[in-house]
């Protein structure tokens, strides 16, 4: 794959970034740097464009328009001649493997252990030898708190456990960056905290992380960089002191006044 940038500061560059369902214009002109080792937390109102903004970062939705370079790549297309090209599925799949994701919903193979979950990419996309795999599986289960869990199925653990879960299968693949999608909105209240848990340590240790959250004390404890998007914009941007307790924006001040 053709390197887009020889910048290595920056995990996420996004220029003029477009995308649109239909008539209706999700993301209208998105500039955004985000460094590597940083935590970059996405606030807005539904609605705003956040998660399809993180979908556009691994090319689960395309773009109409604009630049948008992740770990050193154009997302889902090569560059010949100044103009790019869509790559195909296999090497889109390829490409993925440097880019981590967290969902909403767990999305984990029900009819598989845990064990067997978290070594499939790695195995099939990564090429990773088996034994390999179930080491590093293992040392991940350890890691967020479900090494006992190993021959388990996702059907019987609670929310939190399987979103822990896809922490570690995500984290298997080695990615240089990771993307959480609202990973608690679908949790009960109580097991919350054990999956923020979680990523404030893959945070202390350095990892590339962009989140979409509505969990402002984590976004205000954890976050390098607040980013408040409205209406398929970013209002502003900053750490979290100052968007937070100093907002510029009547959009921004009206926001925070309701849900912090």
């Amino acid at each position: 794959m053709t390197n887009a940038t020889s910048t290595t500061e920056f995990a996420v560059t996004a220029r003029n970034v477009t995308k649109s369902f239909g008539y209706y214009s999700v993301l209208k002109g998105i500039d955004l740097d985000i460094r590597y080792g940083e935590v970059t937390c996405i606030l807005g109102p539904s609605g705003s464009g956040k998660s399809t903004l993180l979908r556009c970062m691994n090319h689960l939705e395309r773009i109409d328009g604009g630049r948008l370079i992740v770990a050193g790549e154009f997302v889902g297309y090569r560059q010949k001649d100044g103009v790019l090209y869509e790559m195909r599925p296999n090497e889109i799949a390829k490409q993925r493997a440097e880019i981590g994701m967290v969902f909403q919903s767990f999305n984990l193979f029900p009819h598989m252990t845990v064990l067997q979950n978290i070594i499939e990419a790695p195995i099939h996309i990564r090429r990773m030898p088996r034994a390999q795999a179930v080491e590093i599986a293992q040392q991940l289960l350890k890691k967020v708190g479900l090494h006992h869990k190993a021959n388990a199925f996702p059907p019987t653990l609670s929310g939190g456990q399987q979103q822990r879960v896809a922490i570690a299968r995500a984290l298997a693949m080695k990615p240089r960056v990771m993307l959480f999608d609202e990973p608690t909105s679908a949790l009960d209240p109580e097991l919350v905290g054990e999956v923020l848990s979680v990523m404030k340590d893959l945070a202390s240790e350095g990892m590339t992380m962009v989140v979409v959250t509505h969990e402002m004390g984590f976004a205000r404890e954890v976050a390098d960089t607040v980013v408040f998007m409205d209406e398929g914009v970013i209002v502003e941007q900053g750490p979290p002191s100052s968007v937070f307790e100093s907002p510029k924006s009547d959009r921004a001040r009206s926001f925070f006044s309701k849900v912090l």
